[in-house]
């Protein structure tokens, strides 16, 4: 898989905020070297989030969006907002870009509060620094970038500062690689169905093995009907086995208690984040009634396969877990409501095509509502009996 093949669930979401007739679009051309965004003297110029998956140097694989004005007006102004504040939950870093010849105004202002509010990392970029007549005090401290697009200045600074914060946050993630040592064999069981895409492997799958390897492990993959032979030819024990959650309890059976074993999906829950919580809103399933409604929730949008696990696997197993006919409702994408209140249980998909910010944020959506979360594969394992196998090779 190429850099510019890389899910946009693991490239880093960089947001570009502030009022109209700023220079916003402008800095974002200069960020990107390509006329992303449309660019005039007219206020208001960009009128919805533009999006667009791409390669930065020395950025890497990034996701950069220009936003319209936090200060549009009218009623259209007011839809234009609240897009640009939805935009906000799934990014990983915030620029904010302002003025160099006034001071932050108080929509700016409001703007930083709701980036600490949500933990987002911001830098501000202070553009048109070369309409400033004292140019000797212009300093580049503490994130904050004086800059101008039209002479190309700070353009550079800026990058270095995203790259700083970029890097940051990925020395803190794992999706399995803290589990093994060197030369550890680890088998990871694929099943090859109708939902399949053809000619590749899904997300997970593909970040378990390039993990793998730079922990300079060995992986071994196979399908659940050919890997009671595969464990057999093995000369060595595996270190761990990673199991898609649809064949959680077929290879349960295969693979004997001694040898750890997991799923892609909780793997997927401990790397976005939300394991702890997956795991406490589980036991939700055990006090669900007739009048109860679950919602579940995939992140990504797909043709609806005959076997499809969100609507159609899950639901069944529920049902025969509970021996009640519950109520469903499903989500899809970006369609999740933030108002949870009518529903007794949350099931998400591992998020592998969204972010950590973004599943965080459902996942606290939940929480402040007091309405249990947990995700596809905590369920599955919980509901089979094996979730406390499951979860005894992790660190969380």
């Amino acid at each position: 898989m190429g850099l510019n093949d890389t899910p946009v669930g693991e490239r880093k979401s960089i947001g570009f905020f502030g009022c109209r007739n700023v220079g916003k679009s402008s800095i974002v051309n200069k960020v990107t070297g390509q006329d992303l965004s449309v660019v005039s003297n007219i206020e208001g110029t960009t009128t919805d989030p533009v999006k667009k998956s791409m390669e930065i140097l020395p950025l890497g694989p990034v996701i950069i969006i220009d936003t319209p004005g936090i200060d549009d007006e009218g009623m259209l102004g007011e839809k234009r907002v609240e897009k640009t504040k939805k935009i906000l939950r799934n990014c990983d870093i915030a620029i904010l870009v302002t003025s160099a010849e006034r001071d932050l105004n108080d929509i700016e202002y409001k703007l930083i509060d709701t980036f600490n509010e949500r933990k987002v990392p911001y830098i501000i970029v202070k553009n048109k620094v070369d309409l400033i007549e004292r140019k000797s005090e212009i300093s580049n401290e503490n994130y904050i970038i004086y800059a101008s697009a039209l002479k190309n200045i700070g353009i550079e600074e800026l990058k270095n500062a995203i790259g700083n914060i970029i890097k940051e946050e990925s020395n803190q993630k794992n999706y399995l690689s803290d589990l093994i040592k060197p030369k550890d064999l680890v088998v990871l069981v694929t099943p090859i169905d109708s939902g399949a895409p053809k000619g590749r492997m899904i997300m997970p799958q593909q970040l378990a093995i390039r993990d793998i390897i730079d922990a300079n492990g060995i992986a071994v993959v196979t399908k659940e009907t050919e890997l009671e032979e595969t464990l057999k030819k093995l000369k060595i024990t595996p270190a761990l086995v990673v199991t898609d959650s649809q064949v959680f309890e077929k290879v349960d059976k295969i693979v004997s208690k001694e040898i750890p074993l997991t799923s892609f999906s909780i793997l997927m829950a401990r790397y976005k984040g939300f394991l702890k919580t997956a795991l406490k809103g589980v036991k939700q399933l055990d006090n669900l009634n007739e009048n109860s409604i679950v919602l579940i929730s995939e992140g990504c949008t797909h043709h609806r396969q005959c076997d499809d696990i969100g609507t159609v696997k899950l639901p069944k197993w529920i049902k025969q877990y509970t021996g009640i006919e519950i109520n469903f409702e499903w989500s899809s994408g970006m369609g999740f409501p933030e108002d949870l209140k009518k529903y007794d249980l949350v099931i998400h998909c591992g998020g592998c095509m969204l972010n950590e910010n973004e599943m965080k944020f459902r996942m606290n959506k939940a929480n402040e509502q007091n309405i249990p979360f947990t995700n596809y594969g905590t369920a599955i394992a919980y509901m089979k009996g094996i979730l406390e196998r499951s979860i005894t090779p992790l660190k969380y």
